[in-house]
C-alpha cells in the first residue's frame, strides 16, 4: 500500500487516529491554511448534524457527529494539541464539576434525581467560578 495513510495504525484511539490521518494528509498539502477555514468547516458539519437530527436518521447523525469530531481533531492538530489529552482533561473537569453539584445538593438534602436542571446549572456555574478563582 503506497498511500501516505497506509501505516496509520487502526488500533489507535479514534481521536488520535484522526489527528494522525490529517497530519499525514497535511504533509502532502491536503490541509486548511487558516484556522478560520477549520471553523467554517466545523460550522458546516454542525449544520449537517442538525439536519440529520431533524431527519431522525441515526446512521446519518452518527456520520455527521463523526465528521464534527474529525474536524475538531484537525483543529487540535493545527493548534499543536493532543486531542486525546484535551478530551481527558475535559472529562476530568466535567467530573469535578458534576461531583461538586452532587456534593452541594447533598448539603441541602437533595440529589440530582430530586433536583432540576435550573438548580443544577446554577451549581455548575458556581463550581466553575470557584475552579477559576
Amino acid at each position: 500500500d503506497k498511500s501516505v495513510l497506509a501505516d496509520v495504525a487502526i488500533t489507535l484511539p479514534a481521536l488520535s487516529r484522526a489527528w494522525k490521518l490529517s497530519k499525514r494528509a497535511a504533509r502532502v498539502g491536503f490541509d486548511w491554511q487558516e484556522l478560520d477555514q477549520i471553523f467554517e468547516k466545523l460550522e458546516e458539519e454542525l449544520n449537517e448534524t442538525k439536519e440529520a437530527i431533524e431527519e431522525k436518521d441515526n446512521s446519518h447523525i452518527e456520520e455527521e457527529i463523526g465528521d464534527c469530531l474529525f474536524v475538531l481533531a484537525n483543529l487540535a492538530r493545527k493548534c499543536d494539541i493532543d486531542p486525546e489529552k484535551a478530551l481527558r482533561l475535559a472529562n476530568d473537569k466535567f467530573e469535578r464539576r458534576f461531583r461538586s453539584i452532587e456534593n452541594e445538593l447533598e448539603k441541602i438534602g437533595k440529589s440530582p434525581e430530586t433536583s432540576n436542571i435550573d438548580e443544577m446549572e446554577e451549581l455548575w456555574i458556581k463550581a466553575k467560578i470557584i475552579e477559576r478563582s
